[in-house]
Order: C-alpha cells, then sequence, then structure tokens
C-alpha cells in the first residue's frame, strides 16, 4: 500500500481535520497486509493515528484510518450513543466499538451506515440517513441534514487539504512530515 493511496484517501485525517477515513486496496496475501499494517502503524503512532483492517473480501481489504482519542470522544457524545446502543455497540469503549463494526462488516453484504459516527460525521447527519430520510439539505462527502453551509465549508476544506497534501506528497515531503500530531 503506498503513500499516495493513503494521502490521497486520508488527507484530512492525517491533517486533523476528521476522525477517520476509510480506503481500499487489493489485498492477496494476509500476512503481507499485516505486515504493512503494521509497518503503517509504527510509522504514524507518534503523530495519534492508528491504521486497521475492518474487513477483506473478493481480494480486497478495506481500512481505517483514524485518530484513536478523537473517536473515544466522538462516540461518547450523547446523540452518537443513542445511534450506537440500539445497533448493539458499547460506546464507552472504542475499541469495543471497532470489533463490533468489524463483525457488522463481515457478517452482512449491507455496509452498516453507522459508520459514518467512526468518520466524524455529523450523529444528526448519520441518524437523518439509518432513518431513510429524503430531505438532505446537500450532498458531499456525505448527506447532509443539518446545516448545509457548515458542511459545505467542511467538504471544501476536505477537497483542498487533499489537492495540497498530494501536491505535497509529489514534491518529495514523507507522510511522516505530512501528519499532524494530535
Amino acid at each position: 500500500m503506498s503513500e499516495q493511496l493513503l494521502v490521497q484517501h486520508c488527507s484530512p485525517t492525517l491533517a486533523g481535520l476528521k476522525t477517520g477515513s476509510l480506503f481500499t486496496c487489493a489485498c492477496g496475501d494476509s500476512q503481507a497486509l499485516g505486515e504493512t499494517v503494521d509497518r503503517w502503524n509504527r510509522r504514524l503512532a507518534g503523530k495519534g493515528l492508528r491504521l486497521t483492517l475492518l474487513r477483506r473480501r473478493n481480494g480486497r481489504a478495506l481500512l481505517y484510518l483514524f485518530r484513536p482519542e478523537r473517536l473515544r470522544r466522538d462516540l461518547c457524545r450523547d446523540a452518537a450513543a443513542a445511534l450506537l446502543r440500539p445497533r448493539g455497540y458499547d460506546s464507552d469503549c472504542a475499541e469495543a466499538c471497532l470489533a463490533h463494526l468489524r463483525r457488522r462488516l463481515e457478517g452482512s453484504e449491507e455496509f452498516p451506515h453507522e459508520i459514518g459516527l467512526f468518520l466524524g460525521y455529523p450523529p444528526e447527519d448519520v441518524r437523518g440517513f439509518l432513518d431513510g430520510r429524503t430531505d438532505c439539505t446537500c450532498v458531499g462527502c456525505w448527506k447532509v441534514y443539518g446545516d448545509a453551509r457548515a458542511a459545505e465549508k467542511l467538504f471544501n476544506r476536505y477537497r483542498k487539504c487533499t489537492q495540497v497534501y498530494c501536491r505535497q506528497l509529489a514534491g518529495g515531503k514523507p507522510i511522516e512530515r505530512l501528519a499532524v500530531a494530535g
């Protein structure tokens, strides 16, 4: 897995703007993937980042780069906990939540849409999507059911961050220097 793949899909998380990011990559050999994930974790641990495998299926791996401290805070919020509890999550423990998310991903063809909470999406927007509402106010990185203007500003920050990080990586800046300590 290349630095380019991480930067292309995870720049806002690397920059500390976002709790977590998801991306997929080819995965033929489980042991090699595990070693790669371990190597990335050693490189990024000092920045408060962690990479973990969420699911392997059909020769593809779904990976999650996240900031554990920020995830703990996000999942403990009342609005997030209220969405997670009925789905079998213990929002008091981020590690237990991740383990439950992995089980939900493995056990179903359907994607568990509460995953938005693991990515830092506003609980109000995750709830709107889970409830099947059709009155979203805008669509960007996710469907927004709340403050469209604030969401569009955030989407623009994410887009600009990704452009800047991709340019800096192409210019030779290593990922350890791109990642912001958090």
